[in-house]
């Protein structure tokens, strides 16, 4: 096995503030970014914070920004880096710092409980509900969300604007709705509740420009704009501005 010594700037601070330092470390094959923060710990820094739990990539809990780009650091293989490459380490820029690599990501928690749940079809029982496999299909690829929030890291709407955020539930939030809202057994209209049109006047999809850096730091893989937010967007367009809709809302609204 061979190895050899990387150049690291990890930050180290918290909520007052804080700074870059740097470290040289051993690296050998095989490992991962989050492989050398564990070493920094055990060698050179035992008070460095990081959150981590799986390191498999399915918890969503090692979630930084390497060398300025959100990944995951268990996901992020050392070889991808030149060896005379400095690798520079930091926390989530979107959210408050609460020491070194660990961040408050609560915002998002927040906006997870502002999203009103399934609603069950009224006389349908657990054990009976029926999909066609292609609905099911649909909805599946948004579940494989691991909660990692670097898509909500990287939207700049949040990012670059924090005063956005009393109004925008960000990316991973939205794509909740729209798999809510694309689900055949959902009953949320009967009950007067229009997930689209929520989406845009309470959870801001207006602010989102589909510029698709969610999707292009997904480690899923998850095409949160081609398949959640573009068609979210669409079907909140045709319920307020299609004339049939509109006409189609005002017969239902007087005959009931």
């Amino acid at each position: 096995m061979s190895s050899y010594e990387a150049r690291f700037r990890v930050w180290r601070g918290d909520v007052e503030g804080g700074g870059l330092k740097d470290f040289e470390v051993e690296v050998n094959d095989g490992e991962v970014v989050l492989d050398i923060i564990h070493r920094l710990q055990a060698t050179q820094a035992p008070d460095l914070a990081v959150r981590w739990n799986c390191k498999a990539g399915k918890c969503g809990s090692c979630s930084a920004e390497i060398n300025g780009r959100p990944r995951l650091m268990c996901m992020t293989r050392m070889s991808v880096f030149g060896r005379e490459e400095t690798i520079t380490v930091t926390p989530l820029r979107a959210f408050p710092v609460i020491r070194d690599l660990v961040t408050d990501v609560g915002f998002n928690y927040r906006k997870a409980r502002e999203v009103p749940a399934f609603v069950p079809p009224e006389g349908v029982g657990p054990g009976e509900y029926r999909m066609f496999q292609e609905d099911v299909d649909r909805s599946q690829e948004f579940r494989k969300c691991i909660e990692c929030f670097l898509c909500q890291d990287t939207c700049h709407v949040v990012r670059d604007h924090e005063e956005n955020k009393t109004a925008f539930a960000g990316p991973r939030f939205l794509m909740r709705i729209a798999e809510l809202d694309m689900h055949p057994l959902d009953a949320a209209g009967e009950s007067g509740l229009d997930r689209s049109r929520t989406a845009q006047d309470e959870h801001g999809l207006g602010y989102c420009n589909i510029t698709k850096c969610c999707t292009e730091v997904c480690p899923e893989g998850i095409k949160i704009t081609d398949n959640a937010l573009i068609p979210l967007k669409e079907r909140a367009v045709d319920r307020k501005y299609d004339p049939l809709v509109w006409l189609g809302s005002k017969i239902r609204r007087r005959s009931s």
